[in-house]
């Protein structure tokens, strides 16, 4: 028997909201973007979107939301579901997940952008079939999703792996842009750190220029800590910045001589199936993560 459940998804950024409401088999029904402004009133434009898309289309059986943050995700907190402490004007403490698990009267679940994307690259990617797989996102800032048996592993806190520490890329005196950790990951290597590094933004650099080396160094780094503590079976590495052709090839062979071969299996080895880019390009990984998780909300 064919499933016509309906599920709400909620790709909720800093700049807007893009929201959808889809079929069971992932087949999106209705679209729309709403500008991220005012809370109360992108919230309420957003229930209004699924109230117009449910009379049209059947109303929704669950929601999930991807959303910037950073987020409180411990259930036993009493601010779970709330952003917290962003610099976005009016969202610090707002409860997301609440606003719109209440408004539409469905079992409602919320995650981070990166978890989500993550949790779609695995569902329709390029980690599809993976048991654990890393997501890594790297642009204005860096993120990574991390999926274990189509669950996103998740903290009491919003994860941010891209504040650890690093080491340094050879020769490399560079002071880093993190206004708290200066040389962390992203103040290393994040769109900005690139921008302020070279006095361009990394779309405008020449392929040959030896920018791409400096940065498949840290992003390399990044994943020989990812291999040796979470051992994924993928880690798809997307974002901006890697919008540039060859930089995934980049990263291979620099982190080839990181890992020295030690306690790799035979699948670790073939960095070529290890090291790969998104799958999803024609609708946001993020939007696909926030139907997944309202899939995972109404099957409990």
């Amino acid at each position: 028997m064919a499933d016509e459940r309906r599920f709400a998804g909620i790709e909720a950024g800093g700049t807007k909201f893009v929201c959808a409401l889809a079929t069971a088999d992932g087949r999106i029904l209705a679209r729309e973007r709403v500008e991220t402004a005012d809370p109360a009133l992108t919230l309420s434009q957003t229930l209004e979107f699924f109230g117009r898309a449910g009379r049209a289309h059947g109303a929704p059986t669950a929601a999930g939301i991807a959303s910037f943050g950073p987020l409180d995700l411990d259930p036993a907190s009493p601010a779970y579901g709330s952003i917290v402490s962003t610099p976005k004007p009016g969202w610090s403490d707002v409860n997301i997940l609440a606003a719109v698990r209440d408004g539409l009267g469905v079992p409602t679940r919320i995650d981070t952008d990166v978890n989500a994307a993550a949790l779609a690259e695995g569902r329709h990617g390029a980690a599809k079939g993976c048991h654990t797989h890393a997501y890594v996102t790297v642009g204005t800032g860096i993120g990574v999703g991390l999926v274990a048996g189509g669950r996103s592993l998740i903290a009491r806190g919003h994860a941010e792996m891209g504040h650890i520490p690093v080491p340094r890329g050879p020769g490399d005196d560079f002071a880093g842009v993190c206004s708290y950790h200066g040389d962390c990951l992203e103040g290393m290597a994040s769109g900005p750190a690139m921008a302020a590094r070279w006095g361009c933004p990394a779309q405008d650099l020449a392929p040959d220029h030896s920018a791409w080396a400096m940065q498949a160094h840290y992003v390399a780094a990044l994943c020989c800590t990812l291999i040796y503590t979470v051992r994924p079976d993928r880690i798809v590495i997307g974002g901006g910045v890697f919008e540039q052709p060859g930089l995934h090839a980049h990263v291979r062979r620099v982190l080839e001589p990181m890992l020295a071969g030690y306690g790799l299996s035979p699948h670790e080895r073939d960095l070529d199936t290890l090291i790969v880019a998104p799958g999803l390009v024609e609708t946001p990984p993020g939007l696909l993560g926030a139907l997944e998780l309202a899939r995972q909300a109404a099957d409990g």
